[in-house]
């Protein structure tokens, strides 16, 4: 039985109370029509900065176009492809948004619901913080740190450095990171080289060494004690999941997903004894490339969009499932799915790589959480200071 037969079983017996992945709910029109819509609890925007919900990044279908989006919400504006906003300081606060998917005849085949949390532009200003970027080949190309980092050197923002030993040649001042093309959950927990050759490709994780045992162990604590001067990071951000998944079976990818969620469960369980005090981001995986071609231009005939779109899609699901509401841990899911155009944010030839455009994107979902994250801090410290 495949991953879409199991679906419509599941939601056949649960009848009308829906599933729910954690946020937005599948309704139970969906056994008719699985488009599988997806919602995030929560997304966030800050005051200036335009995000958006594409539309195709949150059902699973081949052809989105043929559907109607309606998204309602006080705020915002709802085009062809998106639901897009650009936030004023009147619109700081919370914000209900609920997007209803219905077919060319009008018959509503999904319908869920989120919360916008629009920030101030000003918050964490006065604040000192540290970060550390660890991720796969989108962070490798460095192009959404320099982004995070040129929107925190704006005005109003708090003084930062970020943390970490990678610091290709395009990297912005100050930008650094442990992001590596191709590498995996399970690479920066056992990876161990003991003939280095100063590539990417024959190297240790950073955060794997050899033990008192002359093993190779995992200790982020002597991480940051030997490359990071002793500094803990204050936000750790996470964005891996297509090398961990890009070749799994795209009709049954839960037993991939599910191997790939143990390995991360063991770097962030190492990651919250070494730095307790650290919020940790998972970043949502972002979708595919909206372009066939582009698949072909990379993979041949080996990997589809469909395949990947189809793959991408459940690990989503699955990853806001296992580390939604997680908070008491300071643990959280980054909604890095949504905001990336899967074809403008895209070129004509890379199937999983963005463009300018889209990497900028990526960045800017994460300095919106960050900057909510600062805001959440802020007001904690303005309640203790009463």
């Amino acid at each position: 039985m495949n991953r879409r037969n199991v679906c419509v079983l599941i939601l056949a017996l649960v009848g009308t109370q829906g599933w729910d992945f954690g946020t937005g709910a599948v309704s139970a029109a969906d056994v008719e029509n699985p488009l599988e819509l997806t919602l995030p609890s929560e997304f966030y925007a800050v005051v200036g900065e335009k995000t958006t919900i594409g539309f195709d990044n949150i059902v699973l279908t081949k052809t989105p176009e043929e559907y109607r989006f309606d998204v309602v919400c006080n705020i915002g504006r709802a085009g062809k492809t998106n639901w897009a906003v650009t936030p004023t300081a009147e619109d700081v606060g919370k914000h209900t948004l609920r997007v209803n998917v219905a077919d060319a005849n009008g018959k509503t085949l999904g319908s869920a619901k989120t919360t916008l949390r629009v920030v101030a532009a000003d918050a964490g200003v006065g604040r000192t913080i540290r970060l550390l970027i660890v991720g796969d080949s989108l962070t490798h190309a460095t192009a959404y740190p320099n982004e995070i980092a040129r929107l925190l050197s704006k005005r109003g923002n708090p003084a930062w450095k970020m943390l970490g030993t990678h610091k290709p040649k395009n990297a912005g001042k100050g930008v650094a990171h442990e992001g590596y093309g191709g590498w995996t959950w399970q690479r920066f927990v056992t990876q161990y080289e003991p003939n280095p050759d100063g590539t990417y490709r024959k190297r240790s994780s950073p955060f794997v060494s050899l033990g008192d045992d002359a093993k190779p162990k995992l200790d982020v604590a002597r991480y940051f004690k030997e490359e990071c001067g002793g500094q803990r990071p204050d936000y750790v951000l996470f964005l891996l999941g297509i090398n961990d998944c890009f070749s799994a079976n795209p009709e049954q990818p839960d037993d991939r997903i599910a191997s790939m969620l143990k390995q991360a469960d063991i770097l962030l369980a190492e990651f919250r004894r070494a730095a307790p005090k650290a919020e940790l981001g998972i970043c949502l995986t972002t979708p595919p490339n909206s372009r066939q071609a582009a698949f072909e231009a990379n993979y041949k005939d080996r990997y589809s969009r469909w395949g990947w779109k189809q793959t991408q899609h459940r690990l989503v699901q699955m990853e806001i499932k296992h580390f939604g509401r997680q908070e008491d841990k300071r643990m959280f899911v980054v909604p890095t799915e949504m905001n990336l155009d899967p074809t403008a944010g895209y070129p004509a030839n890379n199937g999983v790589h963005p463009n300018t455009a889209g990497y900028q994107q990526l960045g800017g979902s994460i300095y919106a959480w960050l900057k909510h994250r600062l805001d959440i801090a802020d007001k904690g410290l303005k309640r203790s200071a009463k």
